[in-house]
């Protein structure tokens, strides 16, 4: 028996964030336990990593300049669970948050 698989593609949308907004992309949850059970998709934790796809310009201080954002694209980060807004961009689920809610970069 064979299973038809969904080859993911990269969009052709671009996206530019504003300000000290960040686009993530989350990273695929885990389908199977340690142990081996099958989770289905209603019991999977989403989890809190992704990879940073793109940035704004950074926040606009007082004296009109702005600074400069601690991630860059193409980052591995780690983000608070409640933080990000969850777009659709042609079928694909994108996160966009601010950089205060980037914990971490994971090298």
């Amino acid at each position: 028996m064979s299973t038809a698989t969904k080859a993911k593609k990269k969009s052709d949308v671009k996206i530019q964030p504003l300000g000290d907004r960040v686009v993530v992309e989350r990273e695929a949850s885990e389908s199977k336990t340690a142990g081996g059970i099958v989770l289905p998709d209603s019991a999977k934790d989403k989890p809190s990593r992704g990879k940073v796809i793109a940035i704004g310009d950074g926040r606009l201080l007082d004296d009109g300049s702005r600074s400069k954002l601690q991630v860059k694209v193409g980052d591995n980060v780690l983000f608070t669970s409640y933080a990000p807004e969850v777009i659709k961009i042609n079928d694909e689920e994108l996160l966009l948050m601010r950089e205060d809610d980037i914990l971490a970069v994971i090298e």
